[in-house]
């Protein structure tokens, strides 16, 4: 086949270091934007931002020829230098979650991301990303996820 067609798509979740609440709730719809001109930028598609002061959901389109890892560290590079050159002494967490998400799920994950805020209300973010692990069928070391 000549051409590509990849629909790939990635569910990326990363906390800001230490889990400690470093995002003022007036820069988080700013910081959301900022994520799909970085993702144009590098071309990554940004199809849903969200979460809290605590940490980000990113739904990608990641490229056919780009690593995951690689996505998320232009993402997460890119992002904590913008928050820095907005007077905030900010670092994201090193490690992340990126979960493929099937094209007849990704409205239904886009709308988890954008209502992060209420989700949060009912339960932490180790408790959320605890659940993903599990339901994804990963294993998992707590002490090593959250240490």
């Amino acid at each position: 086949m000549a051409h590509k067609y990849p629909n790939i798509l990635i569910h990326c979740i990363f906390s800001t270091k230490e889990r400690r609440d470093l995002i003022p709730q007036e820069m988080l719809p700013r910081l959301w934007k900022y994520f799909a001109g970085v993702g144009r930028n590098h071309g990554i598609s940004v199809l849903a931002a969200g979460g809290i002061s605590n940490h980000s959901h990113l739904l990608i389109v990641l490229p056919s020829d780009m690593a995951v890892s690689k996505a998320i560290q232009v993402l997460k590079a890119n992002s904590s230098r913008w928050l820095h050159e907005h007077g905030l002494d900010f670092s994201w967490q090193e490690g992340y979650g990126a979960f493929s998400v099937s094209s007849s799920n990704r409205d239904a994950v886009r709308d988890y991301i954008e209502h992060q805020p209420e989700h949060h209300k009912k339960r932490s973010y180790e408790a959320e990303f605890e659940a993903m692990l599990r339901k994804s069928g990963m294993g998992f070391d707590p002490k090593e996820a959250f240490g």
